[in-house]
């Protein structure tokens, strides 16, 4: 049997940097995931080394087996049956899960598998149960995981057809609150609760949607802005699910009829997630969403986030200016309230009285004065800015200009000498200008007032490990004119990116910068056409062509960019 090592001997500095060594020397630890390891290593907080090197970009399978061998021990593929059910019954299921390991049977030797070197120091325990020597494996979290959770559904699944459990119809108006309450407490609700989201943590989402089926409910993950299908569970578990999304989400479990908005605030693979919650009653059942909020996504900065060097320093200057407004552009989920954090990151916030007006305030930010939206007792966007003028600030970030009130406000902070950032959804930059006409701002006011538009969309970068790099055909070098590129990106498919072809995302940006000519242009109120053409004539780059330019670099594909921007 291996020798266990102490627990002052777990990860260390020197510990890490042998697994990172032994992943060089596999030519997995390149230098963009070398760089985004270190960023996470700064802010790690007693994390594992391999949670950090899985965020940073490393297969989970090929992390696990460079500590596995860094260790000393053997690193394992774990199968459906290699798992030593026998084994699991006389020691009990609770305690497996308790303790995170599962015993196996591998080529008639009976073995103990963990995620973790430190959870295989309850081997001694279990050799005391079954009364002989075992060996140790190292499994990856996911597989452990779902091993587990497979043979709690068996044990779940035998224990309902004991007790003929049955779950009402949830168009049913008639309740049993206790009922309902234990069923959501159970132990494979939580467990299939827990699971879907730290596979949503783990997956990198940004979303969660758990929705009613007729042969059973389906969890599809947003993943780099597309909805993927990764977990499905038993049409019967559907509606104590919910209440289970409900109650920790402090929502009314009885009440079925109507849509319902709450907040969970959990910790999640050692990080603290915010999620928010939605459900809506449909014929089949309640459909949940909850989005992620993590706090690694705020703290990204300007430089990290796919700017060109030339955008990026325009970008800067204007978010350095003492006063006008400043808007970013796009739909929803195109990383819209991300850029507006990290440009406040850029700023001093000790020099700065800096404050914001959010609807919902979706991470905390130190040093930053945050106010709440709410609609219900009239806490309204246009009101909280009042308020906030009277607080002597320097920068104001507006969460969204939605009406007139709202925008004829946030002008007169900027012509007050206040600089004002927010966010409007329109499709491109100069658009904005229409827009803001047509919520009833005067054109000279408008031509005054702001200072600069940023339109932005995430694009899904191309999967580094099955990216085929081809020669373009003719008509992509007429697309890529102007730049010089022998090669460019195609998505493949593996199952590292879940067949996609992508993974991660990056941004796309047209930055319009106002002068005297443009803001002359419009006092005159121009159509959209004229006003874009101009803006094209003065300097700015439209979405389009900085996202071939991204091709040309390598970063995505011409489908991905006609996907977002055709």
């Amino acid at each position: 049997m291996k020798p266990l090592q102490s627990k002052s001997e777990q990860p260390t500095a020197s510990f890490a940097q042998k697994v990172i060594n032994f992943l060089n020397d596999a030519s997995e630890f390149t230098p963009d995931i070398e760089s985004r390891f270190k960023q996470l290593q700064r802010n790690a907080k007693g994390r594992s080394i391999g949670d950090l090197l899985v965020d940073a970009g490393i297969d989970e399978s090929k992390a696990q087996q460079a500590i596995a061998t860094v260790s000393g021990f053997t690193f394992h593929q774990l199968e459906d049956d290699d798992v030593s059910i026998e084994i699991v019954e006389r020691i009990g299921l609770s305690w497996c899960i308790e303790h995170r390991v599962i015993p196996l049977k591998l080529n008639g030797e009976q073995v103990v598998a963990a995620s973790s070197v430190e959870d295989l120091f309850h081997v001694d325990d279990l050799m005391f149960v079954i009364g002989e020597q075992v060996d140790q494996v190292l499994v990856t979290p996911r597989a452990l995981r779902i091993a587990l959770e497979c043979l709690e559904k068996q044990r779940a699944q035998a224990e309902e057809c004991e007790d003929s459990f049955i779950v009402e119809d949830c168009m049913d108006s008639s309740l049993d609150l206790e009922s309902v309450t234990a069923d959501a407490a159970s132990s494979p609700v939580v467990s299939t609760v827990s699971s879907m989201i730290e596979t949503a943590v783990r997956e990198n989402a940004s979303d969660i949607h758990f929705e009613p089926r007729v042969e059973g409910s389906i969890m599809r993950y947003r993943i780099d802005g597309v909805l993927h299908d990764l977990m499905h569970a038993d049409k019967t578990l559907h509606n104590a699910i919910v209440s289970r999304i409900k109650i920790l989400a402090n929502l009314d479990i009885a009440e079925r009829r109507v849509p319902q908005d709450g907040r969970i605030r959990a910790t999640v693979l050692g990080r603290p997630i915010d999620l928010r919650v939605s459900t809506v009653p449909t014929p089949k059942g309640e459909k949940v969403v909850l989005r992620l909020l993590d706090e690694k996504n705020i703290r990204i900065g300007l430089g990290d986030l796919g700017f060109q060097e030339e955008t990026l320093n325009r970008w800067k200057d204007e978010i350095g200016n003492p006063h006008g407004i400043i808007l970013v552009t796009g739909p929803t989920g195109c990383g819209k309230t991300t850029t507006l954090y990290s440009s406040l990151q850029e700023m001093d916030c000790k020099r700065l009285n800096i404050s914001t007006v959010e609807d919902p305030v979706e991470y905390e930010l130190d040093g930053i004065t945050q106010i709440q939206v709410h609609e219900q007792i009239e806490m309204t966007f246009a009101k909280a800015l009042r308020a906030l003028l009277r607080q002597d600030p320097d920068v104001v970030l507006l969460g969204e200009i939605r009406d007139y009130e709202t925008a004829s406000t946030a002008i007169q902070a900027a012509m007050t000498g206040h600089l004002v950032l927010s966010t409007l959804h329109t499709n491109d930059a100069p658009s904005s200008m229409t827009r803001l006409i047509n919520i009833g701002i005067e054109p000279f006011l408008v031509a005054s007032a702001v200072n600069a538009v940023l339109a932005q969309r995430l694009a899904r970068k191309v999967c580094p490990k099955c990216v085929e790099m081809k020669k373009p055909t003719q008509q992509e070098k007429e697309l890529l004119k102007g730049y010089s590129c022998k090669e460019i990106p195609h998505a493949v498919g593996c199952s590292s990116c879940r067949g996609s072809g992508y993974a991660g995302r990056i941004g796309l940006y047209e930055l319009l910068i106002m002068d005297d000519e443009l803001r002359d242009a419009i006092a005159g109120n121009p159509s959209i056409t004229a006003f874009r053409n101009l803006a094209i004539e003065r300097g700015m780059v439209n979405l389009q062509a900085d996202g071939f330019a991204k091709v040309a670099q390598g970063l995505t594909t011409i489908d991905e960019i006609y996907r977002l921007t055709h």
